[in-house]
């Protein structure tokens, strides 16, 4: 019976992680292909379309984008074009967003296999990333790397996962870093999207 479940979450795990990848090609592959369609402007209109779920949409955009590692910038900036009269609830609908997709991919590296795959074959390697999540400065190695723009925010989050940091100190971390750029996305994104225009 064990043999049997352990084959089916083998086979299974061979499934996700398959789509999973295709996702990420994807994503990636459409973003170089043609960066302008992820601009913030053109994700504010696309979203437009579906009209009175707009919220709902920008909701799921915002919670599922973390699976293909495309950056959460535009998204966020489409927020304040969507919702210019409400920043703070694009601040909360976009905060919750990325908390909840961070605590999947958290836990989807896991049941990957990323960790058993890590410990099996990069034990040393392993062990000195957990070291330094673990470490109390690990907190504010997380929190920097969900701050800075530039890096995505996802493959820290696959990588406290498959290092098994613990959750409670890697999501606070991920929400500080986070929250913070937000807000200066939300606050002076508007400005930023008028300038490049």
């Amino acid at each position: 019976m064990n043999l049997e479940l352990s084959r089916s979450t083998s086979i299974l795990r061979k499934i996700f992680l398959v789509l999973w990848i295709a996702i990420v090609v994807a994503g990636v592959g459409s973003y170089i292909y043609s960066p302008s369609t992820f601009t913030a402007e053109n994700m504010a209109a696309f979203m437009l379309r579906f009209g009175g779920v707009i919220w709902l949409i920008y909701f799921l955009f915002s919670t599922f984008r973390g699976f293909t590692l495309l950056p959460s910038t535009p998204l966020v900036l489409a927020g304040t074009i969507l919702f210019p009269e409400q920043p703070f609830s694009v601040l909360a609908v976009s905060m919750i967003g990325i908390l909840l997709s961070s605590t999947m991919i958290y836990y989807f590296s896991e049941f990957l296999g990323f960790d058993d795959y890590f410990e099996n074959h990069k034990p040393e390697m392993t062990r000195k990333i957990k070291q330094k999540l673990e470490h109390p400065l690990g907190f504010l190695f997380v929190a920097g790397w969900a701050f800075f723009p530039f890096v995505p925010t996802d493959l820290v989050c696959y990588l406290a996962g498959t290092t098994r940091m613990k959750f409670w100190k890697f999501i606070v971390a991920v929400g500080v870093g986070e929250l913070i750029l937000c807000t200066l996305y939300i606050l002076f994104g508007g400005s930023l999207v008028k300038f490049v225009r």
